[in-house]
């Protein structure tokens, strides 16, 4: 995942492109650049690391003009170094930046080598950039350049491009990756995510698949995928330049659990098109990884670990490959088995985790084909150190209960599991089905933040609570286990989950009036067993709280509290849709019995120390 900002206007747009650079940090990156034209020079400046790093260097030299692009990157191609850093250039001229994954770079770089062009870094990038080069020597026109170029180009991505021949314009292309253009007075800027232009706008234009677009200081013209000149909407931003804080939340965890919508939409990313899972998302060796892999091993600690919970139903029926999930602390003080084929899956927020580093640092003495990382710090020691790496993208998450980092997480395995399954059995069809229900998740993840009002009301029955029981069955099971850590981590009030089939070999005899039982209830092929378990509750006069599809009927009984999903969910959709709920009613009931809701005690955010 990386960020883009462009500018063109009439003053100087090095600051503007820098704050936008700033709010993109939580995208993370191992390098940040920028390049800026003034007449037909264009100044390019890059530095490894954070973004400090490229102001440092600014400070020390300024550059200044009146148009420019800048990036900062997290490594696909090529490993993280200075030369490999955006902006790209192509003789002095064409200057890109790019998000994405070009899966036909290889093809199209020894076809320009041939042709005479150098290359100076390993990306995918600068393969674009001397196309672009290459087909403007003969159209003389940088829109219809790009255009002939992404005609060309295989997979995902958004392009950014500018011209020293061409002066004072930006050409834009998308697929698969968003762009947007941001609408001034006498000025227009582009960037990857609108929060990097909330300080300079609030009126945005948002690029359909397939678009090209031609950006000058008083223009904006649009060319769809056929080359037709088309108008988008012109929208205007509700988001305030203070995006990055608070803002209207009243705690960070609430604010975190409204952000899951675009946060998995920023897992999903320029990793699927045309109706598959491109395995270059997960880095450059993952096809011979995933090729080989004919197991996986799950480790992972809290939240990550019920991520890997729900991994494992989903590779075990999809792929139908064996997976094993532990907690990081007891794997590594154990000495296990590797099977031949053996993919090793470490899955952390922070990618500092004491145990799941020392488990992953363990996994590369073993016999496994490869380690991969689970992650949303792109700079952490865990992605250094990992050989296949992929991103969550959940953005900072401030609040010590983890919400948006759990069901990117999800998102990112369900990623995983489809590259998996394809190789084991998946047709082309179901994939394009798997990847199509995935696409629909964030949008489903609106529909279900609207139970935001049923849910505060119905944590009025917890708060005086001492004791809670959590039900799942299948792949709800870890979900439902969530769904306790939750409730207990922020509102203090004991909570179990516990496979349905399991209340009647011990947890049946906790239950009684004063026990609330929550029950995740999709219309799977397990509904009617989970029926049967929650009649055993009520038949002990336990209070059931019940999160189900719209499709099922409980009746209207005393003693079940019946709140309905809305809308109806596919089986591979539903651990990360049913988990929301849960997560609002903890938060709500926290608030409601006073506790400190980011902070709870006794626990951090990062879990550095064994």
């Amino acid at each position: 995942m990386c960020g883009i900002v462009g500018a063109v206007a009439e003053r100087n747009v090095v600051p503007i492109l820098m704050e936008g650079l700033r709010r993109l940090e939580y995208r993370g990156y191992d390098s940040a650049g920028i390049a800026v034209q003034n007449g037909k020079a264009i100044k390019r400046v890059r530095r490894m690391g954070k973004v400090q790093q490229l102001q440092n260097a600014l400070d020390e030299d300024p550059v200044q003009g009146n148009t420019g692009i800048s990036h900062t990157r997290w490594a696909t191609h090529g490993v993280p170094s200075e030369i490999n850093a955006h902006p790209h250039m192509s003789r002095d001229d064409i200057t890109i930046v790019h998000n994405g994954i070009i899966e036909n770079y290889e093809e199209l770089r020894n076809e320009l080598i041939d042709l005479g062009y150098r290359f100076e870094s390993q990306t995918d990038t600068e393969v674009v950039a001397h196309r672009i080069q290459h087909h403007l020597k003969k159209t003389r026109d940088l829109a219809e350049a790009v255009r002939k170029t992404v005609a060309e180009l295989e997979g995902a991505y958004a392009l950014v491009v500018m011209s020293a021949s061409d002066p004072d314009k930006l050409v834009l292309a998308r697929a698969g990756c968003p762009v947007v253009v941001g609408v001034g007075i006498g000025e227009n800027f582009v960037a990857s995510d609108v929060a990097a232009l909330l300080p300079v706008t609030r009126k945005f234009m948002f690029l359909d698949e397939g678009d090209v677009a031609v950006v000058q200081r008083t223009s904006v013209t649009i060319l769809d995928s056929h080359g037709k000149k088309v108008s988008r909407p012109l929208k205007e931003s509700e988001l305030t330049a203070d995006a990055a804080e608070r803002g209207k939340f009243r705690h960070f965890m609430q604010k975190e659990i409204h952000e899951q919508a675009a946060a998995v939409a920023r897992t999903l990313e320029d990793r699927i098109a045309n109706g598959k899972v491109m395995d270059a998302a997960f880095g450059p060796a993952a096809i011979k990884v995933l090729d080989a892999t004919r197991g996986v091993h799950i480790v992972a600690c809290g939240t990550s670990y019920h991520a890997g919970l729900v991994a494992r139903y989903w590779i075990e029926q999809l792929c139908r490959l064996p997976c094993t999930v532990e907690i990081a602390s007891e794997y590594r003080y154990r000495s296990p088995v590797v099977p031949e084929g053996t993919l090793f899956v470490a899955i952390s927020q922070s990618g500092e985790t004491a145990d799941t580093l020392a488990a992953i640092r363990a996994a590369k003495e073993l016999k496994y084909v490869s380690t991969m990382a689970i992650c949303n710090v792109p700079e952490s020691s865990m992605v250094r150190e990992a050989g296949l790496v992929m991103m969550t993208r959940a953005g900072p998450e401030i609040g010590v209960a983890s919400t948006k980092a759990f069901t990117t997480q999800l998102a990112a395995l369900a990623l995983l599991t489809i590259a998996l399954a394809r190789r084991n059995g998946l047709e082309a069809n179901q994939e394009r089905i798997l990847v199509s229900q995935l696409a629909e998740i964030p949008g489903l993840i609106e529909q279900v933040l609207t139970l935001d009002g049923a849910i505060e009301t119905l944590a009025q029955h917890f708060v005086d609570k001492h004791h809670a029981l959590f039900l799942g069955r299948g792949v709800q099971n870890p979900v439902a286990m969530e769904g306790a850590l939750k409730l207990k981590e922020i509102s203090y009030i004991h909570a179990e989950a516990y496979a349905a089939g399991e209340l009647k070999h011990g947890p049946l005899a906790l239950v009684d009036e004063d026990m609330p039982v929550v029950a995740v209830a999709p219309d799977d092929e397990l509904l009617e067993k989970l029926k049967s378990n929650l009649q055993e509750v009520r038949a002990r006069g336990g209070q059931l709280y019940v999160f189900a599809d719209p499709r099922v009927q409980f009746g209207d009984r005393v003693g079940i509290h019946t709140t309905r999903m809305p809308a109806e969910i596919q089986d591979f959709q539903a651990p990360i849709l049913y988990t929301i709920p849960l997560q609002l009613l903890a938060y709500h009931v926290a608030v409601l019995k006073g506790t400190d809701v980011d902070q709870p005690r006794n626990l951090a955010k990062s879990v550095t120390v064994e």
